[in-house]
């Protein structure tokens, strides 16, 4: 029977299944994304945002308090907020827990289908209102069509002004009926962003975080109506056919498209290359001058929160200038950067690491060490390195899968060893593994590893009878003394500084970003080494991935004993998905 009204509990249970159907179309929404090599963001981003919502509300003590639920909502999105995406998920979020507890001061607070349309309205203005400078073709333009579609319900239905004191939910109007109309809006707008924002039509895909949004009218339709949530996303035929060949995945099943999705225009992904995002603690009446200076130096600016507590997001190239300009206005904090052309670990390689947790050695180490080494990593062979080298505990993750505070903090406790240090072997876990080192009991360290290429060098230096500080600083030096390079392929033509990426291109990357574009995997890599090597260099390791084969390898080093003889090449299998090649030189 279908309901005329969500209480607090009802509340929880639409969080709840949001959360379940983001974290079963994670993989899809992340194949939505327009960068030319595979990336997981918007997906997950989504998905671990909603996570920090139900661990709040998990710690609710009584789950019928309409006040309670909503704050916990608005806290766990606010702290939990991920990526430009989960960013703006956080304020839609909020805003609508805003109107659902607007009346639930006494806890017994109920959302009718006039409280639902209105809540929407307050996310719609809630989630514009956070991001500097609102493109259509996003989230934004599902977000506002879905609000539309639900205010329109209501002001249309039969009797839609009942006589004073009537109450109840006008004829017509009912929550059913406002989450249908909100839905059907929010996927015809999906369908429709290609047209409002050229880089999807180049790309072939619609908005990822649009597309998520819908999922969180499945969770409404589902708890109000009892249907069955959809299995697959609500995708036009063209998209979910470039999604399958792409990939090799199996893709969301395609609804008809109603129209066609778009020409390529050709428009570049972007040329901003850094995502930095932190909390900013600061009173409120300095956020609108913080605004003006990164209005000044980014964009993809999302601002959000409120009394105190502001969750930041920009994409620059000037991370310096994005930091001063917090702490002109208060105290950052969990500052987290991303090198946008560098995410090329995709969501295979974050299902091989899921729920693997932390790697025990296989074989006795012996006494424990004065400090013991904490490294995050996957792959069979790439573990097998770090523990050849003397790493005690491997904490499974990259840059699409990034471990927790508490994952990485638990290993840091159950490791012997009086102190430790943590190599993050990626830019991303670097702020969280700095929290597990604030909060850990021993002394412990984070070696600021950007790879695994740099944490492979980091422990070079290491030594397990000195003290955390000493070997964080000399491990510090052999890991900025690596220049590291990997080769991935193209799932997606794009734009490059080196010129035009096809789909199944080979791409060279270094920590500049994309160095070489070739047609086979030998020539990339090559050529990459070509870019990156100088006369100082003196060791070359390469480790070979899951894709690599001999008939690559042996041109590869056949390349380097004609161009480079003098050179000591190391040859390693390390396993790593998606990365036929990963280059050390020191």
């Amino acid at each position: 029977m279908s309901r005329s009204s969500l209480r607090a509990e009802d509340v929880v249970a639409v969080m709840t299944s949001f959360e379940h159907a983001l974290a079963r179309h994670r993989d899809v929404l992340n194949r939505l994304n327009v960068y030319p090599v595979p990336d997981g963001d918007t997906g997950t981003n989504m998905h671990l945002t909603l996570e920090s919502v139900g661990r709040e509300l998990a710690g609710l003590a009584d789950r019928s308090d309409m006040a309670g639920a909503c704050k916990a909502i608005s806290h766990g999105s606010l702290m939990g907020a991920r990526g430009n995406s989960g960013v703006i998920l956080c304020q839609i979020l909020r805003g609508m827990a805003k109107t659902f507890a607007a009346d639930g001061e006494t806890g017994d607070a109920e959302v009718g289908a006039a409280e639902l349309a209105a809540a929407l309205g307050e996310a719609n203005v809630a989630a514009r209102a956070g991001v500097m400078k609102p493109v259509e073709g996003t989230i934004l333009t599902v977000a506002a069509a879905a609000a539309v579609a639900a205010a329109d319900a209501v002001a249309t239905a039969p009797d839609a002004d009942p006589p004073e004191g009537a109450g109840g939910t006008p004829p017509g109007a009912g929550l059913a009926e406002v989450a249908d109309a909100a839905r059907a809006a929010a996927v015809e707008a999906l369908w429709e962003t290609p047209k409002l924002l050229p880089v999807l039509a180049t790309a072939g895909v619609v908005d990822a975080g649009g597309a998520g949004l819908v999922l969180l009218f499945d969770a409404l339709l589902e708890v109000i109506d009892d249907r069955t949530p959809p299995d697959v996303l609500p995708l036009p035929d063209a998209v979910a056919a470039r999604l399958l060949d792409g990939s090799g995945w199996e893709a969301a099943a395609a609804l008809d498209a109603p129209a066609a999705v778009g020409e390529p225009s050709g428009q570049d992904v972007g040329d901003l290359r850094y995502e930095v995002m932190y909390f900013l603690e600061a009173p409120d009446h300095a956020v609108p001058a913080f605004k003006n200076v990164w209005a000044g130096i980014g964009d993809s600016i999302v601002v959000v929160g409120g009394d105190g507590m502001w969750n930041c997001h920009i994409h620059t190239n000037d991370i310096g200038a994005a930091v001063e300009a917090a702490m002109d206005a208060g105290r950052p904090r969990n500052i987290r950067v991303t090198d946008l052309m560098e995410q090329v670990e995709e969501e295979s390689w974050v299902r091989r690491a899921a729920g693997a947790g932390a790697s025990q050695p296989e074989e006795d180490l012996g006494p424990p060490p004065v400090t013991s080494v904490v490294a995050v990593a996957t792959g069979e062979g790439i573990g097998r390195i770090f523990h050849s080298l003397g790493a005690r505990h491997i904490v499974a993750g990259g840059q699409s899968m990034n471990p927790s505070t508490e994952q990485i903090l638990q290993v840091m406790r159950a490791t012997p060893g009086a102190e430790v240090i943590v190599l993050p072997n990626n830019k991303n876990i670097r702020a969280v593994a700095a929290q597990a080192c604030e909060l850990c009991e021993k002394p412990a360290r984070v070696v600021d590893t950007a790879g695994i290429q740099e944490g492979f060098g980091a422990l070079l230096e290491y030594d397990p009878e000195a003290g955390a500080d000493v070997n964080a600083e000399t491990m510090a030096a052999a890991a900025a003394r690596v220049v590291a390079g990997e080769v991935t392929q193209a799932v997606r033509a794009s734009d490059s500084e080196v010129g035009a990426i096809a789909a199944g291109d080979w791409i060279g990357v270094s920590r500049r970003g994309i160095e070489v574009v070739a047609g086979t995997v030998a020539d990339a890599t090559t050529r990459l080494l070509d870019r990156l090597l100088t006369p100082s260099h003196e060791i070359v390791t390469i480790i070979e991935g899951a894709g690599a084969k001999p008939a690559d390898t042996r041109r590869v080093t056949e390349w380097l004993a004609e161009h480079r003889p003098e050179l000591a090449v190391e040859l390693h299998h390390g396993g790593q998905p998606l990365y036929p090649y990963l280059l050390a030189v020191e």
